[in-house]
Protein backbone atom coordinates (compact mmCIF):
# COMPACT_ATOMS: atom_id res chain seq x y z
CA UNK A 1 0.00 0.00 0.00
CA UNK A 2 1.58 3.30 -1.04
CA UNK A 3 2.26 5.80 1.45
CA UNK A 4 0.41 9.33 1.96
CA UNK A 5 3.66 10.93 0.70
CA UNK A 6 3.84 9.27 -2.24
CA UNK A 7 0.13 9.83 -3.07
CA UNK A 8 0.50 13.94 -2.33
CA UNK A 9 3.75 13.71 -4.59
CA UNK A 10 1.64 12.33 -7.52
CA UNK A 11 -1.13 14.44 -7.02
CA UNK A 12 0.90 17.23 -7.02
CA UNK A 13 3.07 16.34 -10.07
CA UNK A 14 0.25 15.90 -12.39
CA UNK A 15 -1.57 19.22 -11.17
CA UNK A 16 1.75 20.88 -12.04
CA UNK A 17 1.78 18.97 -15.14
CA UNK A 18 -1.92 20.70 -15.68
CA UNK A 19 -0.61 24.13 -15.23
CA UNK A 20 2.37 23.81 -17.67
CA UNK A 21 0.33 22.30 -20.31
CA UNK A 22 -2.37 24.96 -20.05
CA UNK A 23 0.01 27.95 -19.31
CA UNK A 24 3.22 27.07 -22.75
CA UNK A 25 1.23 24.55 -25.00
CA UNK A 26 -2.81 25.24 -25.19
CA UNK A 27 -2.27 28.57 -26.54
CA UNK A 28 0.32 27.65 -28.93
CA UNK A 29 -0.28 26.69 -32.54
CA UNK A 30 0.70 23.23 -33.90
CA UNK A 31 3.62 24.66 -35.51
CA UNK A 32 4.67 26.20 -32.26
CA UNK A 33 3.88 22.73 -30.10
CA UNK A 34 5.83 20.78 -32.15
CA UNK A 35 8.83 23.14 -31.45
CA UNK A 36 8.30 23.19 -28.00
CA UNK A 37 7.97 19.49 -27.87
CA UNK A 38 10.88 18.52 -29.80
CA UNK A 39 12.91 21.51 -27.11
CA UNK A 40 11.76 20.11 -23.95
CA UNK A 41 12.56 16.56 -25.12
CA UNK A 42 16.28 17.36 -26.35
CA UNK A 43 16.36 19.42 -23.47
CA UNK A 44 15.41 16.15 -20.30
CA UNK A 45 15.93 13.46 -22.48
CA UNK A 46 18.60 14.41 -25.13
CA UNK A 47 22.20 13.69 -24.70
CA UNK A 48 23.36 16.54 -26.56
CA UNK A 49 22.16 20.36 -25.67
CA UNK A 50 20.00 21.94 -28.08
CA UNK A 51 21.25 24.17 -30.28
CA UNK A 52 18.34 26.42 -30.93
CA UNK A 53 18.76 26.48 -34.46
CA UNK A 54 15.67 26.95 -36.56
CA UNK A 55 15.56 25.42 -40.06
CA UNK A 56 14.18 27.28 -43.05
CA UNK A 57 10.73 26.84 -43.29
CA UNK A 58 8.43 27.68 -46.85
CA UNK A 59 5.05 28.78 -45.92
CA UNK A 60 1.64 29.47 -48.07
CA UNK A 61 2.97 33.00 -48.45
CA UNK A 62 6.16 32.13 -50.00
CA UNK A 63 5.14 29.86 -52.56
CA UNK A 64 2.41 32.33 -53.56
CA UNK A 65 5.18 35.15 -53.89
CA UNK A 66 7.89 32.85 -55.77
CA UNK A 67 4.94 31.36 -58.06
CA UNK A 68 2.43 33.89 -59.04
CA UNK A 69 2.40 35.69 -62.50
CA UNK A 70 0.70 38.95 -63.10
CA UNK A 71 -0.62 37.42 -66.25
CA UNK A 72 -0.78 33.36 -66.29
CA UNK A 73 -0.43 31.68 -69.61
CA UNK A 74 -0.71 28.30 -70.37
CA UNK A 75 2.58 26.89 -69.81
CA UNK A 76 2.00 28.42 -66.56
CA UNK A 77 -1.18 26.04 -65.93
CA UNK A 78 0.17 23.25 -67.20
CA UNK A 79 2.58 22.34 -64.06
CA UNK A 80 -0.15 20.07 -61.75
CA UNK A 81 2.45 20.69 -58.90
CA UNK A 82 0.47 21.69 -55.82
CA UNK A 83 2.29 24.99 -55.32
CA UNK A 84 1.21 25.83 -58.76
CA UNK A 85 -2.60 24.83 -57.81
CA UNK A 86 -2.00 27.04 -54.84
CA UNK A 87 -1.22 29.98 -57.23
CA UNK A 88 -3.74 29.00 -59.34
CA UNK A 89 -6.76 29.14 -57.17
CA UNK A 90 -5.36 32.01 -55.26
CA UNK A 91 -5.17 33.97 -59.09
CA UNK A 92 -8.93 33.16 -59.44
CA UNK A 93 -9.88 34.78 -56.95
CA UNK A 94 -8.90 38.24 -58.00
CA UNK A 95 -10.81 40.19 -60.39
CA UNK A 96 -8.94 41.68 -63.31
CA UNK A 97 -10.88 44.87 -65.02
CA UNK A 98 -9.08 47.48 -62.86
CA UNK A 99 -6.07 47.47 -61.34
CA UNK A 100 -4.93 48.82 -57.63
CA UNK A 101 -1.68 51.04 -57.96
CA UNK A 102 1.06 51.60 -55.52
CA UNK A 103 2.32 55.40 -56.28
CA UNK A 104 4.90 55.85 -53.22
CA UNK A 105 8.40 56.03 -55.45
CA UNK A 106 6.16 58.00 -58.91
CA UNK A 107 9.11 60.47 -58.75
CA UNK A 108 11.72 57.75 -59.75
CA UNK A 109 9.03 56.46 -62.43
CA UNK A 110 8.40 53.16 -60.00
CA UNK A 111 5.09 52.37 -60.16
CA UNK A 112 3.50 49.01 -58.81
CA UNK A 113 0.28 47.68 -60.21
CA UNK A 114 -1.73 44.61 -58.58
CA UNK A 115 -5.29 43.39 -59.64
CA UNK A 116 -7.90 43.88 -56.92
CA UNK A 117 -9.35 41.54 -54.31
CA UNK A 118 -13.22 40.64 -53.25
CA UNK A 119 -13.31 43.25 -50.21
CA UNK A 120 -11.81 45.89 -52.81
CA UNK A 121 -14.70 44.83 -55.75
CA UNK A 122 -17.38 45.34 -52.63
CA UNK A 123 -15.76 48.86 -51.16
CA UNK A 124 -15.34 50.23 -54.66
CA UNK A 125 -12.00 50.66 -54.56
CA UNK A 126 -10.05 51.27 -57.59
CA UNK A 127 -13.21 51.66 -60.09
CA UNK A 128 -15.33 54.66 -57.90
CA UNK A 129 -12.69 55.32 -55.68
CA UNK A 130 -9.33 56.48 -56.61
CA UNK A 131 -7.33 53.43 -57.79
CA UNK A 132 -4.20 54.92 -55.72
CA UNK A 133 -3.42 52.63 -52.76
CA UNK A 134 -3.09 55.55 -50.51
CA UNK A 135 -5.73 58.00 -52.16
CA UNK A 136 -9.57 58.14 -50.95
CA UNK A 137 -10.68 60.40 -53.35
CA UNK A 138 -14.04 59.84 -54.96
CA UNK A 139 -14.61 62.91 -57.20
CA UNK A 140 -12.65 63.60 -60.43
CA UNK A 141 -12.58 60.57 -61.28
CA UNK A 142 -10.71 59.48 -64.48
CA UNK A 143 -10.48 55.92 -66.08
CA UNK A 144 -6.54 55.29 -67.96
CA UNK A 145 -5.61 52.52 -70.21
CA UNK A 146 -1.57 51.95 -69.30
CA UNK A 147 1.19 50.41 -71.03
CA UNK A 148 2.36 48.43 -67.89
CA UNK A 149 6.38 47.00 -68.67
CA UNK A 150 7.40 44.91 -65.65
CA UNK A 151 9.98 42.33 -64.78
CA UNK A 152 9.04 39.14 -63.94
CA UNK A 153 10.83 35.38 -63.40
CA UNK A 154 13.73 37.58 -65.04
CA UNK A 155 11.67 38.14 -68.09
CA UNK A 156 10.22 41.58 -69.47
CA UNK A 157 7.08 41.60 -70.12
CA UNK A 158 4.04 44.44 -70.69
CA UNK A 159 0.57 44.13 -70.73
CA UNK A 160 -2.26 46.68 -71.38
CA UNK A 161 -4.36 47.57 -68.12
CA UNK A 162 -7.23 49.90 -67.26
CA UNK A 163 -6.53 52.09 -63.96
CA UNK A 164 -9.12 54.60 -62.01
CA UNK A 165 -7.58 57.73 -60.38
CA UNK A 166 -7.85 61.34 -60.04
CA UNK A 167 -6.75 64.18 -60.79
CA UNK A 168 -3.98 64.81 -58.51
CA UNK A 169 -2.64 60.81 -58.78
CA UNK A 170 -2.82 60.98 -62.63
CA UNK A 171 0.05 63.59 -62.08
CA UNK A 172 1.92 61.22 -60.53
CA UNK A 173 1.01 58.81 -62.91
CA UNK A 174 2.43 60.85 -65.63
CA UNK A 175 5.23 63.01 -63.72
CA UNK A 176 7.85 61.02 -65.30
CA UNK A 177 6.84 61.48 -69.22
CA UNK A 178 6.06 65.34 -68.06
CA UNK A 179 9.13 65.47 -66.70
CA UNK A 180 11.31 64.16 -69.87
CA UNK A 181 8.99 66.83 -71.76
CA UNK A 182 9.91 69.64 -69.55
CA UNK A 183 13.60 68.84 -69.42
CA UNK A 184 13.89 68.13 -73.92
CA UNK A 185 12.06 71.78 -74.25
CA UNK A 186 14.32 73.81 -71.76
CA UNK A 187 17.49 71.79 -73.35
CA UNK A 188 16.10 72.78 -77.08
CA UNK A 189 15.25 76.19 -76.00
CA UNK A 190 18.83 76.41 -75.19
CA UNK A 191 20.34 75.03 -77.71
CA UNK A 192 17.97 77.38 -80.26
CA UNK A 193 19.17 80.47 -78.24
CA UNK A 194 22.88 79.31 -78.40
CA UNK A 195 22.11 79.11 -82.41
CA UNK A 196 20.72 82.45 -82.72
CA UNK A 197 23.61 83.96 -80.60
CA UNK A 198 26.37 82.77 -82.88
CA UNK A 199 24.66 83.36 -85.99
CA UNK A 200 24.33 87.12 -84.62
CA UNK A 201 28.26 86.66 -83.88
CA UNK A 202 28.82 85.84 -87.50
CA UNK A 203 26.42 88.56 -88.82
CA UNK A 204 28.24 91.45 -87.26
CA UNK A 205 31.30 93.51 -88.69
CA UNK A 206 34.67 93.70 -87.03
CA UNK A 207 34.29 96.87 -85.61
CA UNK A 208 30.22 96.10 -84.33
CA UNK A 209 32.15 93.24 -82.71
CA UNK A 210 35.30 94.35 -81.03
CA UNK A 211 32.93 97.01 -79.15
CA UNK A 212 30.88 94.23 -78.37
CA UNK A 213 33.32 92.25 -76.85
CA UNK A 214 34.92 95.38 -75.26
CA UNK A 215 31.64 96.08 -73.22
CA UNK A 216 31.27 92.05 -72.33
CA UNK A 217 34.91 92.15 -70.68
CA UNK A 218 34.00 95.03 -69.04
CA UNK A 219 31.09 93.26 -66.98
CA UNK A 220 32.45 90.08 -66.64
CA UNK A 221 35.82 89.31 -67.91
CA UNK A 222 37.25 87.91 -70.73
CA UNK A 223 36.84 83.91 -69.75
CA UNK A 224 33.49 83.96 -70.98
CA UNK A 225 34.44 84.46 -74.60
CA UNK A 226 37.02 82.72 -75.30
CA UNK A 227 35.05 80.11 -76.81
CA UNK A 228 32.76 82.26 -78.23
CA UNK A 229 35.49 84.13 -80.47
CA UNK A 230 37.02 80.80 -81.26
CA UNK A 231 34.38 79.42 -82.84
CA UNK A 232 33.56 82.83 -84.52
CA UNK A 233 37.28 82.55 -86.03
CA UNK A 234 36.37 79.29 -87.37
CA UNK A 235 32.89 80.27 -89.10
CA UNK A 236 35.05 83.10 -90.78
CA UNK A 237 37.70 81.29 -91.52
CA UNK A 238 35.06 78.60 -93.26
CA UNK A 239 33.41 81.05 -94.93
CA UNK A 240 36.42 82.51 -96.40
CA UNK A 241 37.36 79.31 -97.38
CA UNK A 242 34.26 78.32 -99.58
CA UNK A 243 34.48 82.09 -100.94
CA UNK A 244 37.73 81.66 -102.20
CA UNK A 245 36.94 78.13 -103.46
CA UNK A 246 33.97 79.53 -105.22
CA UNK A 247 36.34 82.28 -106.89
CA UNK A 248 38.63 79.98 -108.12
CA UNK A 249 35.98 77.51 -109.44
CA UNK A 250 34.69 80.69 -110.86
CA UNK A 251 37.89 82.09 -112.30
CA UNK A 252 38.71 78.24 -113.97
CA UNK A 253 35.22 78.52 -115.72
CA UNK A 254 35.94 81.78 -117.34
CA UNK A 255 39.51 81.00 -118.32
CA UNK A 256 38.17 78.37 -120.22
CA UNK A 257 34.84 79.62 -121.06
CA UNK A 258 37.78 82.44 -122.85
CA UNK A 259 40.04 80.08 -124.40
CA UNK A 260 37.13 78.37 -126.04
CA UNK A 261 36.04 81.95 -127.54
CA UNK A 262 39.50 82.75 -128.92
CA UNK A 263 40.21 79.79 -130.17
CA UNK A 264 36.51 80.17 -132.08
CA UNK A 265 37.40 83.32 -132.99
CA UNK A 266 40.87 82.58 -134.99
CA UNK A 267 38.86 79.77 -136.79
CA UNK A 268 36.66 82.59 -138.25
CA UNK A 269 39.35 85.13 -138.89
CA UNK A 270 41.49 82.31 -140.79
CA UNK A 271 38.65 81.42 -143.25
CA UNK A 272 37.87 85.25 -143.42
CA UNK A 273 41.34 85.86 -145.14
CA UNK A 274 41.10 83.12 -147.42
CA UNK A 275 37.78 84.44 -148.85
CA UNK A 276 39.39 87.68 -149.20
CA UNK A 277 42.45 86.31 -151.08
CA UNK A 278 39.91 84.41 -153.37
CA UNK A 279 38.05 87.60 -154.11
CA UNK A 280 41.52 89.69 -155.10
CA UNK A 281 42.33 86.76 -157.11
CA UNK A 282 38.76 87.66 -159.33
CA UNK A 283 39.88 91.01 -159.40
CA UNK A 284 43.07 90.86 -160.67
CA UNK A 285 43.76 87.85 -162.89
Amino acid sequence: MASLASLKSEIFDREDRKRHYQAHIRGLNALDRHHQFVHDYVKYYGKESFSGEKLPIKTDQDTLREGYRFIRTEEDDMDTSWEQRLVKRYYDKLFKEYCIADMSKYRTGKIGLRWRTEKEVISGKGQFVCGNKHCDEKEGLASFEVNFSYSEAGEHKQALVKLVVCEGCAEKLHYRRNKEKQQSESRQKQEDKRNDELTGIDDETDEEHRKRVDRKITKSGISGYMEKEDSRRRRKRSSSKDTSDEEVERNKKEKKKGRREWTAGNRGGNENEDNFDEFLEGMFP
